[in-house]
């Protein structure tokens, strides 16, 4: 039975949305502890902690990517300021403490926190398209 469109349980949802605030690792926990008590993760739950993990792991090569690029672009003699100038303004404090970067980082995951508190299907391009293939949906 393809239990995709089914109505997820209070505890699932609450696991879902700590998926994402702990950049997956509530939903690795929840992993193990399906495969030790040997129970089957529904798909909504399934959904919800890979993209969860999938988005984490996104996110880290990314970031060391960019760190990657941005040391190399510094070495260039008149590249290298722009790099600086553009690098201070994506980390320039701009609401608080936050930058811009933190700022949509922040909102990314409270937006899949809550949506998947609410018991909903998140949806992040391109992501989501492989998460929906991994998990069962086509």
């Amino acid at each position: 039975m393809n239990d995709y469109y089914a109505k997820p349980y209070m505890i699932e949802r609450i696991v879902s949305a700590l998926s994402y605030l702990t950049m997956g690792f509530a939903g690795f926990i929840w992993l193990i502890l399906g495969l030790i008590t040997r129970s089957n993760l529904r798909a909504f739950t399934q959904y919800h902690i890979f993209q969860s993990i999938f988005i984490a792991i996104a996110y880290f090569l990314l970031n060391m990517l960019c760190g990657f690029i941005l040391s190399i672009l510094s070495l260039v003699p008149l590249i290298n300021k722009l790099v600086a100038q553009i690098t201070f303004y994506l980390n320039a404090p701009l609401f608080g403490p936050y930058s811009l970067i933190q700022t949509v980082l922040y909102g990314i995951i409270i937006y899949l926190a809550v949506t998947s508190f609410m018991g909903k299907y998140s949806r992040i391009p391109w992501v989501s398209d492989i998460i929906d293939q991994n998990v069962g949906r086509h």
